[in-house]
């Protein structure tokens, strides 16, 4: 799982980017479990947290900038 430090460091473009590989990697996950072909079901959980970081991360940037 990603460390909040190690996201904090990176650009909104980077996150962006990360969210957009984190949201395929998750669909994939989810088509693994349903053909029950899922190796690591921590997996699982860890991308969706490291989304949910990455979010809040966002909705925090985007208060702190007065939008």
């Amino acid at each position: 799982m990603a460390k909040i430090e190690n996201l904090t460091a990176k650009s909104d473009s980077e996150l962006m980017d990360q969210l957009g590989e984190l949201k395929r990697e998750q669909f994939n996950l989810r088509f693994q479990a349903a053909t029950s072909q899922l190796e690591k079901p921590s997996r699982v959980r860890e991308v969706r947290r490291t989304i949910a970081q990455i979010k809040t991360l966002q909705a925090q940037r985007i208060a702190a900038s007065g939008k």
